[in-house]
């Protein structure tokens, strides 16, 4: 697997999810099956079973994140020399609309918000150009041609 980038910030999300899910759910989750063992008969215990399927689900999220974070290239936001990186709000404009974009990791990514990941075609498409540059970016309608407006 290669090494995937990602902005302080979405470093410091996965670091808190992951010390929630292993200090914190863990015990919940603990306590849970605990109270459930104490119901008596397993066999017919729906919140045993519960507790049981929630433990495997925190597990897994646990073991994805330690996962990611052997894989992991934490970069600084902001612009190099002018240029699209990694944090930058990126203002384009296409088929007469303006649009501000922030370049954001794979985990950070809420287009909603105007979130794109650097590993979306727009996101690779708009990195490492600059103010009065053009691109062309594959989206679900198409190509779609952008003229940068501005990199902050």
């Amino acid at each position: 697997m290669t090494d995937q980038i990602i902005s302080q910030e979405g470093y410091d999300k996965l670091k808190n999810e992951l010390d929630y899910l292993a200090n914190v759910k863990r015990r919940e989750i603990a306590v849970r099956i605990q109270t459930a063992k104490d119901m008596g008969d397993l066999s017919e215990n729906a919140e045993y079973s519960e507790a049981k399927d929630a433990q495997a689900f925190n597990e897994g999220r646990i073991a994805e994140i330690t996962q990611i974070f052997k894989n992991l290239t934490v970069v600084k936001n902001g612009k190099n020399g002018g240029k699209a990186a990694m944090g930058s709000k990126v203002t384009v404009r296409s088929e007469n609309k303006e649009r501000v974009y922030t370049i954001v990791s794979f985990n950070e990514a809420d287009p909603s918000e105007g979130k794109i990941s650097n590993e979306s075609p727009l996101g690779r498409s708009f990195l490492n150009k600059k103010k009065g540059e053009k691109v062309k970016a594959q989206t679900p309608k198409g190509e779609i041609e952008y003229e940068i407006l501005k990199v902050e």
